[in-house]
């Protein structure tokens, strides 16, 4: 377990190893960044998304919560997205969720938690509009595993209600959003496979904001 003393002699060596073999290293960094991806991925310690894929520094856009949440009315995760989209100009939008997420299994605990009441209750929101295929499910595990699938394809949906999202995927055809959990146990990414523009054709009728619309949505 790395102690508080040691990050300043971790520092120096990643910057003696990152210069070793590029010494314009920092300055190619300090320039600017072009990401394809925004990552949007728990805060659980275990887990993180350049490890996961292989990404160097300025190729994912990071943005991470408990339980990799995108409320509709979090303007922090609003303006994640927002920024990804219509500044950096991202292609892919990934939402990646792992099993065994703490998040996920405190938000089905009847507890009070203060002030993460208000944040897990998005979650609660899923459980509620899945309820009838989560209750069915006899194996407490199984079903927090399926729980925490359906709650990255429902995080994934609130980005294609976003105005930013639907102004560019009508425009450019991307970012393409993308459905992904991690297995914990066993280190793999799992695409979920789910088809979006299918989803967008579902709730185009209530969400749709047209192609003129500037403001966030």
């Amino acid at each position: 377990m790395i102690k508080y003393k040691e990050i300043f002699e971790k520092n120096r060596q990643w910057i003696e190893e990152k210069t070793k073999t590029n010494k314009a290293y920092f300055q190619e960094l300090a320039a600017g960044q072009k990401p394809e991806f925004l990552f949007i991925g728990c805060s659980d310690s275990r887990v993180t998304a350049e490890d996961l894929m292989g990404a160097q520094p300025g190729e994912v856009f990071i943005h991470r919560n408990i339980a990799n949440l995108v409320p509709n009315n979090d303007n922090n995760s609003g303006a994640v997205v927002e920024y990804a989209v219509r500044h950096l100009d991202v292609k892919h939008i990934i939402v990646c969720g792992h099993y065994n997420c703490g998040g996920i299994k405190a938000a089905m605990q009847p507890k009070d938690l203060g002030l993460m009441n208000p944040w897990l209750r998005t979650i609660r929101d899923v459980y509620r509009l899945h309820k009838e295929e989560l209750q069915a499910i006899t194996d407490e595990e199984a079903r927090y595993k399926r729980l925490v699938e359906l709650n990255v394809q429902e995080q994934c949906i609130n980005i294609i209600k976003m105005a930013a999202w639907q102004k560019s995927y009508l425009s450019k055809g991307y970012p393409v959003v993308h459905a992904l959990v991690f297995d914990i146990h066993s280190g793999k990414l799992i695409d979920l496979n789910i088809d979006f523009d299918k989803a967008l054709d579902s709730i185009r009728e209530i969400y749709d904001l047209g192609t003129d619309n500037t403001t966030g949505g």
